[in-house]
């Protein structure tokens, strides 16, 4: 594996009357013959005064016989420290993927290959607001409180390292290379730099391939360095770009479209020839946000819906109460309620449909229609609105490259939908409602978390990071907000499953089931 990082074993010379050369020479020597380096003659190898100070105290105690830990900058080698003894068995490294809602890391053993332990934390970022917008903003101008964004970021990956460390017993803090997967905005707050670039026209943004990066320039309680997957776009970031490593795309001989749906929609449709990218606005309804009783899929949540007995039924995680709902089982919410006949394909809850009642509304003395999904929870017709917007956002993004480059669904080998939302996701309900096109089940993948499964593999081989930019350079960029009828198309997407229902067979069969049944 051609890592980022490297230990390297050496049996130094004792320095004698015969041999007092300076002890960064002595080391340098012993490296430029050591295996790893021998064939990088032109490789640099350098040593800050810092580790300098530490070494000769390490090399005495370990009789001369100690372990290099060295890094990668960019250009050359950096010998970060000495460990007395042989160490290179126990060498280890740090990814993550720093999402706008969660941060996720894990902890590799870089001789093996394996994962050893995962860790996952809310972004403490959202303290300053839940969505990325609200951020920007927030930090617009203010140096000050783009500080107090970096160092609540790098808390919390302190936090995931501390919770490693407890895991597997390794001191994640000595691990020399973490690679971090993330959109645009996600590095910008996390390198403390102006992401206002990312919202306003002309979009030039300060950096989309970030340079190597003492974890301590950076508040990081790492020794070693961070290393950012790098991105194309102010919407098109090193997380998308990681889904490409991930899923390899760009080396597939069949056409994928991958798809990533989150508060922003980012979508791939290409294969070793070509690669085309667009991101634009989705919305965070199909994560549980704007719902009424929206939330994120953990304890309480509900996450699947049926119908039994001509009754809608809800299981919720961990066998609880329910508190409310997420986007796995909004989804299968809104496909029991339009297989069943109680919302019409424009999402209006039917009077005479069970559950159904008027409730308070948004706005002052306004009743609004609302479904009991669960004891006491509802569903509202504003949700059901939102909703059916957000869905048609991501799936218009799909319809309008489609047409773009000429490409039918039965030329699609792959359909992947990427992310948390994407793993939980049944995908007949979600066809159901338009929100996946009605292709061969077996296309439709569900990879996981691409962002941080692509950081994964450019931890353990730093020429993924040229490939990165090969596949930059090969992308050709759409910005959906920039599309002239893109509102018009989704006016037919917004309709369940579309308004076109000859698109949808699988679904007008399923309809036609449910009637014979009633």
């Amino acid at each position: 594996m051609e890592g980022w990082s490297r230990k390297v074993y050496l049996e130094l010379p004792v320095p004698s009357e015969e041999d007092h050369r300076p002890l960064q020479e002595r080391l340098f020597a012993a490296l430029e013959d050591s295996g790893p380096f021998r064939l990088e003659r032109a490789a640099y190898i350098r040593m800050r005064p810092k580790s300098l100070q530490e070494a000769q105290g390490i090399c005495e105690a370990g009789g001369w016989r100690v372990t290099a830990v060295l890094c990668f900058d960019g250009c050359g080698w950096e010998l970060l420290r000495l460990e007395p003894g042989d160490t290179s068995g126990a060498h280890y490294g740090l990814c993550a993927d720093l999402g706008s809602t969660t941060i996720v890391m894990e902890l590799a053993d870089l001789n093996t290959g394996e994962i050893l332990a995962s860790e996952s934390v809310f972004n403490p970022q959202i303290n300053w607001g839940e969505d990325i917008l609200s951020r920007i903003f927030y930090t617009k101008d203010r140096p000050e409180r783009r500080k107090r964004l970096q160092k609540a970021t790098a808390e919390g990956f302190r936090s995931l390292m501390e919770g490693l460390k407890e895991k597997t017993g390794i001191d994640a803090f000595s691990c020399p290379a973490l690679t971090v997967s993330g959109n645009t905005a996600m590095l910008h707050f996390l390198l403390g730099l102006d992401a206002f670039g990312v919202f306003q026209t002309p979009y030039a943004v300060q950096t989309l391939a970030p340079d190597p990066c003492r974890g301590e320039e950076l508040g990081i309680p790492l020794d070693g360095f961070v290393y950012c997957c790098p991105g194309m776009a102010n919407y098109l970031g090193g997380d998308i770009i990681s889904g490409m490593l991930a899923t390899g795309i760009p080396d597939q001989e069949e056409i994928c479209v991958f798809l990533d749906v989150g508060t922003n929609g980012e979508l791939v449709v290409g294969n070793r020839d070509f690669l085309l990218a667009g991101a634009g606005a989705a919305g965070p309804a199909l994560e549980g946000g704007v719902v009424h009783t929206g939330m994120r899929a953990e304890e309480g949540a509900v996450d699947r819906v049926t119908t039994e007995n001509g009754r809608l039924k809800a299981h919720v995680i961990g066998g609880g109460a329910a508190k409310g709902i997420c986007g796995s089982g909004i989804v299968d919410l809104i496909a029991e309620l339009y297989l069943n006949g109680w919302v019409d394909l424009r999402g209006r809850f039917q009077e005479d449909a069970p559950g159904v009642v008027h409730l308070p509304g948004r706005e002052e003395d306004e009743l609004e229609a609302a479904v009991e999904y669960a004891p006491g929870l509802y569903f509202y017709q504003g949700d059901m609105d939102e909703f059916l917007k957000t869905k048609a956002a991501a799936m218009t993004m799909v319809e309008y490259m489609m047409n773009l480059i000429g490409l039918t669904l039965e030329e699609v080998g792959r359909f992947y939908v990427a992310g948390a939302f994407g793993t939980h996701i049944d995908k007949e309900a979600a066809v159901t409602i338009g929100l996946y096109p009605d292709m061969d089940r077996e296309k439709i993948i569900s990879p996981g978390n691409t962002s941080l499964k692509g950081a994964e593999r450019l931890l353990f081989d730093r020429t993924l990071m040229e490939k990165a930019r090969d596949i930059i350079s090969r992308m050709q960029y759409v910005q959906f907000g920039a599309v002239e009828d893109f509102l018009h198309l989704m006016v037919a997407a917004t309709a369940i499953p579309h308004t076109d229902l000859n698109r949808f067979p699988s679904v007008a069969k399923r309809l036609e089931e449910r009637r014979h049944c009633k």
